[in-house]
């Protein structure tokens, strides 16, 4: 069973930080490419960061330079530190593995990032 479990998202003041973590379970874990997904209410569902098998990472132009995704393989866990945190970037957080070659695509239930006055 494929399980991804994220955590660490709540509520925080414009210009605050939140490290967000995506515990995997049931895939290979170094092997597939890690996304972090974001989907505001009333929106279409953004892709946010990747960090692949190989560790290199993109990110969506709005989070450049405030956001940072890593993955640590011996706790199966991919992660995402955001910094300078603005009101636009309120949404639900998702974590995803991703397995092109294979055509897996599994996707945890997301948690909630508020960022607030």
């Amino acid at each position: 069973q494929v399980q991804l479990v994220e955590s660490g998202g709540g509520l925080v003041q414009p210009g605050g930080s939140l490290r967000l973590s995506c515990a995997a379970s049931g895939i290979i874990f170094s092997i597939y490419t890690m996304n972090w997904y974001r989907q505001a209410p009333g929106k279409q569902r953004e892709w946010v960061a990747t960090i692949t098998s190989s560790r290199l990472t993109n990110y969506v132009d709005s989070v450049k330079g405030r956001f940072t995704i890593s993955r640590d393989n011996a706790k199966n866990t991919v992660y995402l530190q955001m910094n300078s945190l603005k009101p636009e970037d309120t949404a639900v957080y998702y974590c995803n593995a991703a397995r092109a070659l294979t055509g897996n695509d599994f996707w945890g239930q997301g948690t909630q990032v508020t960022v607030s006055s």
